[in-house]
């Protein structure tokens, strides 16, 4: 399912290091989480240096809330003040200065460090806050709710849009009950008529009424293989028993995934053993809900 959740957690600096009004020292995290739809849990990290530590604790929590799904999983560092510039100390121009003719004595054509260079280069070293990997853990048990609530959200939906498409399934194997004792007895009827023009005039004879009796019984057999009651009752039950779960909740994916597939198994029997198009159409239809049915159903945990 999908969801999305966001929030940010202030970080008090350590006792000794710089005040964070300068923008030496990150004083905030910021974290959001992404999820769509997957068959199964795929969690995957986008993580300020500062804060990988954290993933292997950040994954288990996830773990315990969502069990289905692609999260995606970013955090980051934040100044109080973004337009602050951390002023480089004497002694780190000095060393990046001796790196740079170090470069340049080897690579001559090397360009030289711009302004934006040496200040990128020296913030990577900025010192970071002490209990980042805490106050972040602390951040996600707000995050992973808010993200669960709004995939149990989205799972309403779905629950709601499978309750529809399950009561018009139900609507067509209606339709197609009161068929199934016309088509085999229509069945029935034409095979017979097509056998007495065939005997003719014979009809009286011995061997022909032997004949057929066993025409009867071929018809009987024909009309077996036709019949689609079973098929529809077992239609039924499948939906029924979708519904109850559906309504009960709970981690359902597997369950609807198997009971899809039956459902599936019994629309294909139906269309299989078809005798009318408007039997064929039934099954056609039932093949479109069931497809939709599928997509969703493996979006739910």
């Amino acid at each position: 399912m999908t969801g999305y959740a966001a929030a940010h957690r202030e970080v008090a600096p350590a006792p000794g290091q710089p005040p964070s009004g300068n923008g030496a020292t990150p004083v905030a995290i910021g974290m959001e989480m992404r999820s769509v739809n997957s068959r199964f849990l795929d969690v995957s990290f986008r993580l300020s240096d500062e804060l990988r530590n954290a993933e292997p604790a950040l994954r288990e929590l996830i773990a315990a809330h969502i069990k289905r799904g692609k999260v995606e999983v970013r955090a980051w560092l934040e100044g109080r003040n973004d337009s602050s510039v951390r002023k480089p100390s004497a002694a780190d121009l000095q060393q990046l200065q001796n790196v740079q003719d170090q470069v340049l004595a080897w690579l001559p054509q090397a360009q030289p460090l711009s302004v934006a260079d040496v200040l990128q280069t020296l913030g990577r070293s900025a010192p970071a806050p002490s209990g980042l990997t805490d106050a972040l853990l602390a951040l996600a048990q707000d995050v992973v709710p808010e993200l669960a609530a709004a995939r149990e959200r989205e799972g309403a939906r779905l629950v709601a849009m499978l309750l529809d498409r399950t009561a018009q399934l139900r609507a067509l194997a209606q339709q197609a009950q009161p068929m199934v004792p016309q088509l085999v007895e229509q069945q029935r009827v034409r095979f017979l008529e097509r056998w007495n023009e065939a005997l003719g005039a014979a009809a009286a004879d011995a061997a022909a009424s032997g004949a057929r009796e066993r025409a009867l019984a071929e018809a009987a057999a024909y009309a077996i293989r036709i019949d689609v009651a079973e098929e529809l009752t077992r239609l039924h039950s499948h939906l029924d028993e979708i519904d109850r779960l559906v309504k009960k909740g709970g981690e359902l994916g597997k369950r609807l995934d198997f009971l899809t597939q039956e459902l599936h198994r019994e629309a294909n029997t139906l269309g299989s053993k078809s005798s009318s198009l408007e039997l064929t159409r039934i099954s056609v239809d039932m093949k479109v809900l069931i497809e939709q049915v599928r997509e969703q159903v493996q979006n739910l945990e």
